[in-house]
Parts: C-alpha cells; structure tokens; sequence
C-alpha cells in the first residue's frame, strides 16, 4: 500500500521536534504560511500571511524562525535584489532557481548542473559536500522585452 505524503508544513514540524525544537504557535504559522501561501514569499509577506493567526508576531521573530528553518534544511532560501524570498524544501527533491534580477521574478529548475562537476572536485580535496546552492540571475523574457522596446 502507498503511504500518503505528508504536507510540507507537517514535515517541517516533524523535523523540528526530531531535532529538539518546541512547537511553537508563530513557528506552525511560518510554515504554514509557506506551505499554502504565494510562491516564493518574502519575509515581509510571510508576516502578512501568518499576522492572520498570530496578530501580535513581529518580522523579527518571522526572520529569527526563518533562519532556523533554512539552517535546519526545512526551508530554502533565494538571494534576490529585491529581497530575498524563501521556500519550502521537498525532503528528496533538489532543485534550483531562475532569477530575474530586474523584477523578481522567480522560476524552479529541476537540473543540478553542479552535481557532477562538484562530486569529482571535492572528492579530490577530500571533502564532502552536504549541500549546496546554485541560482541562476538574469532577465526574464517580460523585462528582455520592455528593455529591447527603450
């Protein structure tokens, strides 16, 4: 029998009480609101997002339960110019990131073109990579265009 996928959100908060973490009402929340909000929220929106149920929690503790998350590998991360966006993380899915650096704008890329290039590396090094994070910048085809029309 196939077992039924948890959601991203209890996953994270499974993965908190393994690594000795409360559960706390703002840290259900964040996750919460990454799990089923917009795609690729800032900071500034997963505080709009959960201030829905948690009315009286600031961006500070938004960024301090973030940064848990990301350094715990629940959460990933997305450098961009206009601040800096965030994701769930797929236990088993690894990908990587399109980014407009004019808009924004954010896309995933199922390829990891660091894979082979970084495993023969390392290895000669003797290191072991554990993770990585590789983003793409650029200009998506909308901005491409309003620039090509100036």
């Amino acid at each position: 029998m196939e077992r039924e996928k948890k959601p991203a959100a209890a996953q994270g908060l499974e993965l908190l009480r393994t690594k000795g973490y409360k559960i706390t009402p703002q840290r259900r929340a964040v996750l919460e609101a990454l799990d089923g909000g917009e795609q690729f929220p800032t900071a500034q929106q997963v505080l709009e997002i959960v201030r829905k149920q948690q009315p009286d929690v600031s961006l500070d503790t938004v960024y301090r339960n973030l940064t848990l998350m990301v350094g715990l590998g629940i959460v990933h991360e997305i450098y961009r110019s206009a601040g800096n966006a965030y994701e769930m993380v797929e236990p088993g899915h690894h990908h990587h990131h399109l980014v407009c650096t004019a808009c924004g704008k954010t896309e995933c890329i199922d390829i990891c073109p660091m894979n082979k290039i970084y495993e023969k590396e390392a290895e000669k090094r003797g290191f072991l990579v554990t993770g990585h994070v590789f983003e793409f910048y650029g200009l998506c085809w909308s901005c491409r265009s309003k620039l090509a029309k100036k």
